[in-house]
C-alpha cells in the first residue's frame, strides 16, 4: 500500500506544473453557468491527448472512462464543475481573468484541473487496479437547474452505472494538505423566493388615501420567520432570508408595489416541502388581511446534500493513509448549497472539501469574493488524493461484491 501510496505522489508531483498551467489557463478564460463551450473543449483535448474518448454530455459537459483490467467489473465516478462566476476580478496575477465581470472565484478551474490530474495520474496505473473511473466534468453548478440534474437526466449515471461518486470542493479555510469530510448530511437544499406585494401607491403625506405596500411587505419578511423559529422542528436547520427589496418609491411617494428576493434551506425534504405551504400561506394571508396582495414564486433548487456514511468512512480511512489522520479534519453542516446533492439523491456519493489556504495564510479570501486564489500546493493535493481515493474505493467495491456474492451463496 505504501509503495502504491509513493508512486501516486511521485505522479502527483510530476505532473503538478502541468496541472497548474490547466488551472492558469481556465482562470484566464471563465465561462459563465451552460456557456462552457471553449473550456469543454480545452478539457476534451486534454484527456484526448491523454488517450482517452471524452464524449460530450448535457451540451456544455464532458465524461470520459479510464478502463483498468477487467473494466466491466465495477465503476467509481468523479465530479468537476467547470463554470464561473459573475464576479469582476481583482487579483493582479498573470493569470487573471481576460473575460470582463466573470471570474472563476469558487474553484471549479482548480475542481476541473485536479479532475485532469487524476485522469492523468490513473492513465499511467491502468495495469494497477481493476474496473473503470468514469470522469464528469459538470457545467452549470452555480445556476439552476444545476448542470448535475441535467447530466443525471442524459444518462451520466448509466452505461456504465457507477457504484459510487465522490466530488471535491477547494475550501480556503483549511491549508494546503488537509482536507474536510462530514459523513450523512452536510449540506442544505436551496430555494429561490421571488415575491411581488401590490397596494395602491400616492402621496406619502396621504396615507388614509393609499394601500401602503411597503408596510405590508415588512410585516411579511418578519412574520415569515416564525416558520423558521416555531413551525421547524429545532432539530431541523433552517434558514430563511430576504436578501432584495425594492420598493422604487421616494420620500414622499408610496409605491403601488414591492418587490422581494429570498432563499430557504433546510436540510430535510418533507419540513423543505411542508414550509413551502407555510410560507405561501403566510405571505398571501397576511396581505390579503392587511387590504394587499401578494404573488409568490418558489423556484425549487438543489436538494440537499448526504455522505453515504459507509462510502465516506471509507473516504475518510483511505484519506488518513495518504495525507495522515491530522490532515482529516471533521466538517460542521453547512448551509450553502451545492448541486453535487443531485449525485447524492442518486447514488452513494461523498463530497469532501480539499484545503487551498498557503501556511502563510495567503489565499485566505473566501469563495464567491473578487480576491478568491488558491495556494499551488493545493494543485499537487488534490489529484494525488483522488486519485488514491477511486483506487481505494475500487478495491473497496471488490471486497463488498465477494461478500455479497458469498452471502448470496450461503
Amino acid at each position: 500500500m505504501q509503495h502504491l501510496i509513493s508512486r501516486l505522489k511521485a505522479l502527483a508531483a510530476e505532473s503538478a506544473a502541468t496541472t497548474v498551467s490547466w488551472r492558469q489557463h481556465l482562470h484566464a478564460h471563465p465561462e459563465l453557468s451552460f456557456q462552457e463551450f471553449s473550456t469543454a473543449a480545452y478539457v476534451t483535448e486534454q484527456l484526448r491527448q491523454m488517450g482517452l474518448n471524452p464524449q460530450p454530455l448535457a451540451k456544455t459537459g464532458v465524461v470520459a472512462l479510464i478502463e483498468g483490467r477487467n473494466p466491466g467489473s465495477r465503476v467509481v465516478a468523479l465530479r468537476g464543475d467547470m463554470d464561473a462566476l459573475p464576479i469582476q476580478e481583482q487579483n493582479e496575477v498573470a493569470y487573471k481573468s481576460t473575460n470582463p465581470g466573470v471570474m472563476h472565484a469558487c474553484g471549479h478551474d482548480v475542481h476541473t484541473s485536479s479532475l485532469l490530474g487524476v485522469a492523468y495520474i490513473l492513465t499511467q496505473l491502468r495495469e494497477e487496479f481493476e474496473g473503470t473511473v468514469k470522469l464528469i466534468f459538470q457545467p452549470g453548478e452555480e445556476k439552476l437547474p444545476g448542470g448535475a440534474s441535467l447530466m443525471i437526466k442524459e444518462g451520466v449515471l448509466e452505461n456504465p452505472k457507477p457504484a459510487s461518486v465522490l466530488g471535491q470542493h477547494v475550501f480556503p479555510m483549511l491549508p494546503s494538505g488537509q482536507i474536510g469530510i462530514r459523513a450523512g448530511r452536510y449540506m442544505a437544499s436551496t430555494d429561490e423566493l421571488y415575491l411581488t406585494v401590490r397596494g395602491k401607491g400616492g402621496h406619502g403625506a396621504m396615507p388614509e388615501q393609499n394601500l401602503d405596500p411597503v408596510l405590508v411587505a415588512a410585516h411579511i419578511i418578519v412574520a415569515a420567520q416564525q416558520i423558521v423559529s416555531r413551525r421547524a422542528n429545532p432539530k431541523i436547520p433552517s434558514v430563511l432570508s430576504f436578501g432584495k427589496v425594492v420598493a422604487n418609491g421616494a420620500t414622499n411617494v408610496i409605491p403601488n408595489e414591492v418587490y422581494l428576493e429570498g432563499t430557504f434551506r433546510t436540510l430535510n425534504e418533507e419540513w423543505r416541502q411542508e414550509a413551502h405551504q407555510h410560507l405561501r400561506k403566510l405571505c398571501e394571508g397576511l396581505a390579503e388581511a392587511m387590504g394587499a396582495t401578494c404573488e409568490l414564486e418558489i423556484r425549487h433548487g438543489y436538494p440537499y446534500l448526504e455522505n453515504e456514511p459507509q462510502l465516506t468512512a471509507r473516504v475518510r480511512a483511505a484519506a488518513e493513509e495518504y495525507l495522515g489522520a491530522e490532515n482529516v479534519i471533521e466538517l460542521d453542516q453547512w448551509m450553502a448549497a451545492e448541486d453535487f446533492a443531485y449525485f447524492s439523491q442518486a447514488a452513494d456519493a461523498c463530497f469532501y472539501r480539499l484545503g487551498t489556504r498557503a501556511e502563510d495564510g495567503r489565499f485566505a479570501s473566501s469563495v464567491h469574493t473578487p480576491t478568491f486564489d488558491v495556494d499551488p500546493k493545493a494543485l499537487e493535493v488534490g489529484p494525488g488524493l483522488m486519485a488514491w481515493l477511486t483506487l481505494r474505493e475500487l478495491a473497496a467495491c471488490t471486497t463488498t461484491d465477494a461478500a455479497t456474492a458469498e452471502t448470496a451463496h450461503a
